[in-house]
């Protein structure tokens, strides 16, 4: 493989991993209170709907059209997360049954949405979305330069802030040490004055508006407009970014490099010499595929918050 397709290859193996970490770092918050999100792939596509939706509407207006979809995508992930809150929460419901229901949910109410909002079952398509950037100085530095400062959608860079945000947040904070202490022990952090509720609360709200926010930066850098394929299994791909990076930031931004390159194999596979013997279709499934496997080798090998799935109840000891 030459340098020149690398250089070629990094800019777009960026787009793709952008959304798998932000939304990977969403299921993190989650987790580490004590919620399993299996809806980030449901919050992705409404985050994504009102992201391309919001664009469509406001471009003949302002040129910050994207920008402000990407907001609203935020927005919208948060107000739709709070059906797991609610159903994980106060009703006690199983977690992975609630988060499965609501990625069902999204995308009938998205199709549906777009019906009534464009009369067809998807978005119409904006003109652009969200453009490309060149740092300037740093895009001359030999090798790294094309590889991460010319040409690079911004959601990139917004993702790496995420991430060293998260890290922080997490192990840093007081707001961390009680979040990690309900996903670990909660009748211990209750025991010290800490709202378990409140705590859980917070992680899958976070979780919702990181989610909302990398389907809104998946729609407007990948695509035209929103439809129901849109965001075709990048919410569990994020899940197994997660559980492949150990529950960690670090870990979750190596894993979202991973998947990232696995996805634009089938746009590059003709120009590797390797690979270019292969069917066409085997690099297509290649991303579901490494979910698969990565899940099945590493989930018996790391090891999550201890709460993560379990009912809190205030009687048990």
């Amino acid at each position: 493989m030459s340098l020149k397709l690398v250089l070629e290859m990094f800019p777009i193996a960026l787009m793709f991993a952008a959304p798998i970490i932000m939304a990977a770092l969403g299921g993190l918050f989650s987790e580490r209170s004590g919620v399993v999100n299996i809806a980030l792939e449901g919050i992705m596509m409404v985050g994504a709907f009102a992201g391309a939706s919001v664009t469509v509407v406001l471009e003949p207006v302002t040129s910050m059209a994207p920008w402000l979809g990407l907001l609203v995508g935020i927005l919208a992930g948060m107000v739709f997360s709070l059906f797991h809150s609610f159903a994980s929460i106060n009703l006690k419901a199983d977690q992975v049954i609630s988060g499965t229901a609501l990625n069902i949910l999204a995308g009938g109410l998205t199709v549906y949405l777009c019906q009534i909002m464009f009369r067809q079952q998807r978005t119409r398509a904006f003109s652009s979305g969200l453009r490309k950037v060149t740092v300037p100085m740093l895009n001359k530095i030999p090798v790294l330069g094309p590889m991460f400062f010319e040409e690079i959608y911004p959601t990139f860079y917004l993702a790496i802030i995420l991430v060293v945000l998260t890290w922080y947040i997490v192990k840093k904070t007081a707001f961390g040490l009680r979040l990690r202490s309900c996903g670990e022990h909660p009748q211990a952090a209750a025991s010290m004055g800490i709202d378990v509720y409140l705590m859980r609360y917070a992680g899958v709200t976070i979780s919702g508006a990181l989610a909302g926010l990398a389907g809104a930066t998946m729609v407007l850098t990948q695509d035209i407009q929103y439809t129901v394929s849109s965001i075709h299994g990048t919410g569990f791909i994020a899940l197994a970014s997660l559980v492949f990076g150990k529950w960690n930031p670090w870990g979750v931004l190596g894993a979202g490099f991973f998947f990232g390159f696995a996805q634009i194999l089938s746009y590059y596979a003709k120009d590797i010499h390797f690979l270019a013997a292969m069917p066409q279709e085997i690099f297509y499934m290649l991303p579901y595929a490494l979910t698969i496997i990565a899940l099945v080798v590493f989930a018996g090998k790391t090891v999550g918050p201890k709460a993560a799935g379990e009912i809190y109840d205030k009687g048990k000891r």
